[in-house]
């Protein structure tokens, strides 16, 4: 019989994710092009997201999956 212990300890991130992090943190921007790109990008999320709260298959996707469920910190939803 074999024993198997299990730990919450995670392992080290990959190489590759702590690059990309790295790089994200000390990446100074100073391009307005990239600024405005960033800005373009997130009202365009914004938009479909808030169409799509027009959709009842998307629309039922919102709230608790419990019914009743109650989180007093919970995250505000763009359009509701």
């Amino acid at each position: 019989m074999s024993s198997s212990s299990h730990t919450a300890a995670r392992p080290a991130p990959d190489r590759v994710l702590t690059d990309i992090a790295d790089y994200v943190l000390d990446a100074g921007i100073q391009s307005d092009l990239a600024y405005e790109t960033a800005r373009y990008c997130l009202l365009d999320t914004l938009g479909c997201g808030l169409e799509a709260l027009e959709y009842p298959a998307c629309a039922k996707l919102l709230g608790p999956i419990v019914p009743g469920t109650v989180v007093p910190n919970g995250a505000r939803i763009p359009g509701t």
